[in-house]
C-alpha cells in the first residue's frame, strides 16, 4: 500500500497484493488518517490487487461510509475484473453509486477496468 496527498483535494491509496482479514486492517487505518484531512477526493487503486475477501470488502464499505461523513467523495481506480464482479454481486457498486446524503461533495464513482459482461 502507498499513499500519494501531493494534492490537497485528491489523496490516492494504491492498495496492492491481498486485502484479507490479515492484511485489511492498515488499508482501514491509513483511510481513516487520510479522511481526518477531509480531502475532496479519496481514490483507491486497485491496479495491483491479486485477492480481496469479504474483510477488505468491508474497508471499501467503511471508505465509502466515512467518506460520506466528511464530505469526501470516494472513488474506486484499476477495479480488476474479479474486484467489479464481487462488487456488483454483493450490492456495493450500487452503495457506492449513491450518496448516504445529499451534499454536493457525495457523488461517488466507480472506474472499472473491464465492467462485467451483463447477464440476462
Amino acid at each position: 500500500m502507498s499513499v500519494d496527498q501531493s494534492d490537497p483535494d485528491v489523496s490516492l491509496i494504491q492498495v496492492g497484493g491481498e486485502l484479507a482479514y490479515a492484511t485489511a486492517a492498515p488499508l482501514r487505518v491509513e483511510v481513516d488518517r487520510v479522511l481526518a484531512d477531509a480531502p475532496h477526493t479519496v481514490v483507491l487503486d486497485f491496479a495491483d490487487l491479486h485477492f480481496i475477501d469479504s474483510t477488505g470488502l468491508a474497508v471499501i464499505v467503511h471508505a465509502w461510509r466515512a467518506g460520506q461523513q466528511a464530505g469526501t467523495t470516494l472513488r474506486l481506480r484499476a477495479v480488476p475484473r474479479f474486484l467489479a464482479v464481487i462488487l456488483d454481486i454483493t450490492g456495493v457498486a450500487g452503495l457506492l453509486g449513491r450518496p448516504l446524503r445529499a451534499t454536493p461533495r457525495t457523488v461517488t464513482g466507480l472506474d472499472h477496468h473491464e465492467r462485467p459482461a451483463a447477464t440476462a
